[in-house]
This record gives structure tokens, sequence and C-alpha cells, in this order.
């Protein structure tokens, strides 16, 4: 392998150890095992385009070329036919969206999304073309340390908390690697090594000038990483406050890094980890059965789920809107609540209930907004945070619903809350679901009711794929999931009907402690919220109740899987609107480790579908079979040139022992003659491989004739072989000593014959290593190494001979 070619394999391993640091913004290593398919698949287009020869800018287009059929297999729209289409660079438009939601709507360490999966892959993978291209084709390997500290730039950006140190040294050993590769690549095109002295050149000898340079390296890395620990940090001041203002709304849901954020996305698909129990706040309301916390919302469909958008209002110092007169119906009551934020919470939007009227002072840097009916902060978390608040709470029966009027299409409720993707499914299952219902009510109703576990709907902490269906297809078709699934999937389908809907994020009421309530990460929930015209937002919760930590019930949206409540058995917990409890859940069957959060004490949502971890096992697979294909492929184009040299042939054969008329031939130097000898030497040179790869042994004091006769009596070549491999030696004895050498044989023909021959006589071990591991491009490799070493150890000890008559000391007195 030539240096460039060796030079762009290394670019590529140093791109992905620069990449290290994008670890501590994924919770898994999914991102990593698609970036090293994706940058190993352009190293290996970049390597065959430079095996080709491709003019610069080809090798630059093939690169790019890979690298977008690469972006296609990951993130497909589901309407290639092996290349792009014009529906590929829609969904990635599409995957450049939900990129920037996610990136608002979530916190580190973020789940697998798409959109965040897709714009790293695609990050990463120009930083590999940009770096090969710097590094091989502009010889400017230190410049390639922009693009790589732009991937370091990232997570330094948009992690809260301190980066991870060793993803540092990662990434900085691979920019140390890239410049010392670099550095001995072009110390090898020096020349090759000459000495006359007598050593021996294949010696290795440690070069102190190299121990110097790494041990400065070294130095380097460890003053980077140790130093910022040593001095001391700064605390107040405008440097304080920047960093704290950082770490708002752009985090995600939940604001400040660590734990206890919650991430405000409903996936229609994904798998719920498990964590410890951990005491997030303390509730003390005067209200007996108290409803959901509520902190945020998701209102951005997409065919992943729900998303949600950055809040936007006023300061909460100027009020909040009273709901009381504002409604069509309704019995209201007035409460007050106080809550205990506990540290393992933090983040920037605050946990209160529907409807609140007053709050106390929160400081400044709170905001209200009307909207989404959140308070959240840009730069303040709830850590540590102790408020109360007064709250009313209104109780609506089926009958006064019934009364709401639909919407017009024009109103900007509907137009905002009631689009869908496409999907043929869904919208035919809405349709026999509302028909013949004549209120918006009794539309969701018929919706609501339809996940029951009479129609098959079960309660579990991981979802299932169905082929090719879409996820919320997969789910209405296995009707397994959490609460995430079936608030997105309720509020998808009231859609669908024409009836705005969002999903809601917050806590059940918890646990009874001492006259107040624990909340802890296991009563993170999810539910939907659906806008009746007169009455506002009106939560629905579709998951199973038996599974959720105290599951709260109305008279409008009751309990479809309990049986009948008697008038003595009513003890649940009442949700808004409701005139009479049913049937609630009990304690010891709650949630079962569900609904809560990953270990950040977010909703994970990462994708457990069997298909794709298939897919990536064959890609993985295929790129290590590729890999393991290099020397064979290697051997190919290489024997391809030789039968390429020795195709053009004279067009006559001279006669060896004399001319036309029986005396000595001149010797004339003709064109023909050079290009006899020069196909005559290339056929050699391949005969010679060949015996390598087929483990005859090859003495390079022996003439050419003497080796072919040894080759057919050492693999015993018969009849065509062995008269191939006479003509062979007789070919390159004559370009090497003949004064005309031997023109018009069929060398090609020859080679071709003679290694027919080995393979017969060879044993299957032989014949299957001459094949995937050619044993003569292992030599050569070793050989171009063992000489590159060799050269480098020459000229620093060169080097360092020319700096020892420069050393400090010589400038100091003698002692006599």
């Amino acid at each position: 392998m030539t240096g460039r070619r060796r030079l762009g394999v290394i670019a590529a391993g140093a791109t992905l150890l620069a990449a290290a640091p994008i670890s501590s913004i994924f919770d898994s290593w999914n991102w990593l095992l698609r970036c090293i398919l994706a940058v190993g698949l352009v190293a290996g287009a970049a390597l065959l385009s430079r095996t080709l020869r491709f003019p610069v800018w080809a090798q630059a287009v093939v690169q790019v070329v890979v690298l977008l059929l690469v972006l296609t297999w990951m993130f497909p729209s589901g309407h290639e036919v092996l290349i792009p289409q014009p529906a590929t660079f829609t969904h990635f438009a599409e995957l450049f969206q939900q990129a920037g939601q996610d990136a608002r709507s979530y916190g580190v360490p973020v789940p697998d999304r798409d959109g965040l999966l897709f714009i790293t892959v695609l990050g990463v993978g120009s930083v590999a073309i940009v770096v090969d291209m710097l590094t091989v084709v502009a010889r400017r390997p230190a410049l390639a340390g922009l693009p790589m500290l732009a991937i370091y730039s990232v997570p330094v950006a948009v992690y809260v908390d301190s980066v991870p140190v060793l993803p540092f040294i990662i990434g900085s050993i691979g920019f140390m690697w890239l410049l010392v590769s670099d550095n001995v690549d072009r110390v090898r095109r020096f020349g090759r090594r000459f000495t006359g002295d007598g050593r021996d050149v294949d010696v290795w000898e440690p070069s102190p000038l190299a121990a110097a340079g790494r041990r400065l390296g070294v130095v380097g890395v460890a003053a980077a990483v140790l130093l910022p620990l040593i001095v001391p940090t700064v605390s107040g001041g405008l440097l304080s406050q920047i960093t704290q203002s950082g770490s708002g709304l752009g985090q995600g849901a939940g604001g400040s890094g660590g734990g206890g954020r919650i991430n405000l996305f409903a996936s229609l698909s994904g798998k719920l980890q498990q964590s410890d129990t951990e005491q997030l706040l303390k509730l003390t309301t005067t209200e007996k059965q108290p409803f959901y916390l509520r902190f945020g919302v998701a209102d951005q469909l997409t065919a992943q789920g729900f998303g949600n958008r950055t809040p936007a209002g006023n300061s909460v110092n100027r009020g909040l809107p009273d709901p009381r007169g504002g409604t069509a119906g309704g019995d209201f009551q007035q409460y007050r609540a106080q809550i205990e934020v506990t540290d393992a919470l933090r983040q920037n939007m605050l946990p209160m209930y529907s409807n609140t009227v007053r709050i106390s002072d929160l400081g400044s840097g709170w905001s209200f907004d009307p909207n989404q009916q959140v308070i959240f902060s840009g730069r303040n978390t709830t850590k540590g945070k102790k408020y109360d608040f007064d709250y009313v709470r209104a109780s609506y029966t089926p009958t006064e619903l019934r009364t709401a009027d639909p919407l017009g299409k024009d109103n900007p409720v509907r137009t905002q809350f009631t689009n869908t993707p496409p999907d043929d499914e869904v919208n035919a299952l809405v349709d026999g679901l509302v028909k013949g219902k004549t209120t918006e009510y009794d539309k969701m109703r018929a919706l609501y009711d339809y996940f029951s576990k009479d129609n098959g709907f079960s309660y579990s902490l991981s979802t299932q794929s169905v082929g090719n269906a879409s996820d919320i297809a997969a789910f209405l078709r296995t009707k397994v999931g959490y609460c995430q699934q079936y608030a997105a999937a309720l509020a998808w389908m009231a859609r669908a009907a024409g009836i705005p809907a969002r999903v809601a994020f917050g806590f059940t009421r918890g646990t009874p402690d001492n006259g107040s309530w624990s909340i802890t990460n296991r009563n993170a929930h999810a539910w939907t919220e659906v806008y009746f015209q007169g009455f506002g937002w009106i939560p629905f919760d579709a998951t199973p109740a038996a599974n959720v930590l105290g599951a709260a019930r109305s008279d409008y949206a009751p309990d479809i899987d309990a049986p009948v409540p008697t008038a003595s058995s009513s003890t649940a917990t009442t949700a808004p609107g409701a005139g009479s409890s049913a049937a609630a859940a009990g304690a010891d069957e709650a949630d079962r480790g569900g609904n809560n959060p990953a270990a950040t004490g977010g909703f994970d949502t990462a994708t457990d579908k069997t298909s794709s971890t298939a897919l990536w096992i064959v890609g993985l697979i295929a790129l290590l079979i590729a890999l393991l294909l290099i020397p064979a492929l290697r051997r190919v184009l290489l024997r391809r040139h030789r039968h390429a040299a020795t195709a053009l042939k004279a067009p006559k054969v001279v006669s060896a022992t004399g001319g036309a008329g029986g005396g000595p031939l001149d010797i004339v130097v003709t064109p023909e003659a050079a290009r006899a000898r020069e196909d005559a030497h290339a056929a050699w040179e391949e005969l010679l491989d060949t015996m390598i790869d087929f483990r005859i042994p090859v003495d390079p004091t022996e003439t050419p004739r003497i080796t072919a006769q040894r080759l057919i009596s050492d693999a015993t070549l018969l009849e065509e072989p062995a008269t191939a491999a006479t003509l062979l030696g007789t070919a390159e004895e004559r370009a090497r000593y003949a004064r005309q050498p031997l023109q018009g044989g069929e060398l090609t023909v020859a080679l071709n014959r003679v290694r027919r021959g080995l393979a017969h006589s060879a044993g299957r071990r032989t014949r299957i290593q001459a094949v995937l591991l050619p044993p003569s491009v292992l030599l050569r490799w070793r050989l171009g190494l063992a000489e590159g070493s060799t050269r480098l150890v020459t000229r620093s000890g060169r080097l360092r001979d020319t700096l020892s008559r420069f050393s400090p000391r010589r400038l100091l007195p003698r002692s006599r």
C-alpha cells in the first residue's frame, strides 16, 4: 500500500477517534456503529479511487456519493430503489427539522432519535472526507485538526456539565497519530536508505529523537487534561451567569444537565428502561384526591410521535389568567398546594396543576406560556425549588361536554392541532370508530373506549415492530405499549377525527406521606389532552389504569377495563371534571416498574426493532469482509496491471539465434524491443508473486531458466503449465541477457496456465490463502513497513547527530 493510500486509512481512523466526545451526548452506542460503517465505506471508496488512479476531483466525488448512499441506506424514506430518489431528499429535510425539534426537546444524554443520528453520521462522514482531502491531497494534516476540533466543539457547546476527559484524550491521540503518520510518510519519500559501513540495514534501531517526540506528545496531552482541573473554578459574576443561562430549553425539556431531566417526546415505538426509584418532589395540597401534576406538552406530530415546541410567554410576575367565567360549563373549586422539589429533579419547566391562578414569587427568569399552559425558565432550574400556588379544578359531565360545538375549519386551534402524517390504515380505523357519532365528545369517547383489554390492548415496557408498517400502525396492530404509546396514539387518532389534540407530560399523584404526597420518578406519566370549544383542553388517559401508579379517571373518561363500580367502592382518584370516581389502580399492581423514566429521569425512546438490528449486523459483517478482502483486491489489481502490460505485442517474432542470413544480429534499440523487455519483466514479476502465493520458494540468486525448471519439478507441472513456465523463463532470460528480446510470446496466456497448474497441485488451504490473503501482498507490505522503519531510524539518527553538534554544553568552558 502506497503512502497516500495508507494516509487515507489513517485519516479515517483518526476521524473516528476524534468523534469519541460525541459519546457524552448519546445514551447508547448506536451512533458509533453507524459512524464506523459510514466512515469505513467512505475510506474504502477513497482507497479504491486512488488505486484506480482517479483524479483528485473524482476522488472527492466518489466519497460524497458513497456517503450519500450510506445515508440513504441508514435513513430510508421507503421509496428508494438502490439509489436516492426525490423522496429521499425530502425525508432528509424532515430529519433536519426533527433534529432541530429534538435539540430543543431533549437534554443530554439524548436517545437514539433518527434526526439526531442523521446529522451525526452526516457530520462525521463529512469531516472524514475533509480530513482525507487535507491529509492525502493537500498534505496539510495540521489543518485537518480544524474539522476534527469542530466535532469536539459540539459536546462542549451542548453539554452543561464538564465533558468527560477520556473522549478528549482519545481524540487527541487520533490527531497525533495523523501527524506522526504524515511525517513518517514524508521521511519515506526521501528515497531508499543506502549505507556503506557494513551495518545490517534491517536491524531496528530505537531513535532517541522519536522517543523524545512521543514523550512531548504525552506531556502535552496530560497538560491539556490536568491543567483545567488544577486552575480554580470561577463562581459568580458574568461567566457563571452565562454558563447557567446555557442550560435552558435548548438542552431539552428538562433543562440543566445531569439526572432528573425529563424529555418531552411521546414516541410511538420504543423501550422503557428501568432505573432505581428516586424521590423527585413532595406535594402538599388541600385537594383530597389530586389529579396529575403537569409541566409540559408536545404538539408537534411526526411519523415517530409527538415532540414539543419551545415555549414562549411573558414573565410570571405579571399574573396568571383565571379560567372561571370563560368556559361554557363546569363547577370550579379552588385549592392551594405547596411543592418542594428535590435536587434530583433539575429541569426548567415547573410542575404545577392546570388552571393555576396564583403562584408565589419564583424569582426572576420564570415565564408563563398561555398556549401550552406551562411555566418555564431560560436560565433557572427546579433544583431545590419550593413554592406554593392556588389552582381551580373544574367538574365536567358527559352531558355538558356533548354541548361543545365543532371548531370551524379555519379556526387556528383546529388548523394547528389536527394535522397528521398520511396513514391510510389509521384513517380507516378512525373513520370506522367515529361513524355515526354526532358530537365531538361522542367521537372522542369512541376513540378512548377502543383502547380496552376487550379489544386486545395490554401494557408492556416495550413495543413491537410489524414489518414495514408505520410506528402507529404497528402499535395499533400489536396493541402493546406503555403510556407514551397510548397517549400519542389517542392524540393522533383524535386529530385524524378532526379534534384538536396534544400530549401532556407530568406526574401522577404519588403515594401518601404524612399528609403529603411523595412523587418519585416512577410517577412520571404522559396522557392526552383534547380541545373542546367552550371548555378548553380536557385530559384523557388511555393507558390501562391498573399499570399506572396513582391513575385518575372521571365520569366523562372512566376506566373502561374496570368492572362497574358500586356505591361503596368508589375510592379512586378523580380527574378534572369527575363527578364520581371510577375504578382506581392498586398500589401493589401500579406501574410495575413501568412509566418510570430512564436513568436520567426522562422518558427513553430508543428503538428496539429486530429488523434494524439485523441490518446493522449485516452492515458490520459486510464492512469486516470488505476490510479482509483488501489484500485480495490489491493482488487482483496488480495482476490486471501486469496482464495489461503484457497484452501489447510486437507484430513479428525475431529468431534468437540469428538474422535472415544466419549471421549475428545487430543490436538495434527499437520501441518494439524495449516494450518486449518490459513485458517480459512484468510477466516474470507476476510469476514470482504467483510462486510466493502458492508457497514455492523463490531464490533471487538463480537464473530465470533454473527458477523455471525448479518450479516445474517442485510443483509437478505437466504439459501446458510446464511449457508455459519454460516460455516465461526464456522470455525473462532473453530480456536480461540477449541482444534481442523474445517478441510475440503469449505471456499472459502462459501466466494463466502456470497459475492453474499450481492451483491444481496445491492443497485446498494454500489455494484459499492465495486468493483471499495472498502471501506476496502481505510480504510486500511487511517489507515496506520494515523499510520505512529503517528509513525513519536512519533519518532520526542523522538528525540526532546534527543536533548534537549544536548542544548548549559545547558553549560551556571546559575544566582543565
